[in-house]
């Protein structure tokens, strides 16, 4: 039996869910973006987005900050040091995985 692992084997199943990915892929760029934005980008209810963005909290990749501004609530969503690492893991996991073998 090989010691080697293939790259499918390295992908986290936290990160690795769409709309999950998709959500670090876009706060990775921007560093912090707004919960409308992020529903709107990723055609999600809000429910379903808070749902995502909470897993991501639990697994401490992201932070959530809410705050009133104008007497409306407003959520925000910033990526952590350790999202960053496991979003750029996945991407070289994808990367390896997409490219012919040597």
């Amino acid at each position: 039996m090989s010691n080697v692992v293939h790259p499918a084997m390295t992908l986290d199943d936290v990160v690795h869910q769409r709309v999950r990915l998709g959500i670090l892929t876009i706060l990775n760029e921007t560093t912090t973006a707004s919960f409308t934005f992020l529903r709107d980008a990723l055609s999600q209810s809000g429910g379903n987005l808070s749902q995502h963005l909470g897993v991501l909290e639990r697994h401490q990749f992201v932070k959530i900050a809410k705050e009133f501004r104008s007497n409306k609530p407003h959520t925000t969503v910033r990526i952590t040091p350790a999202g960053r690492r496991a979003t750029e893991a996945e991407l070289a996991a994808l990367r390896q995985l997409s490219s012919p073998p040597s």
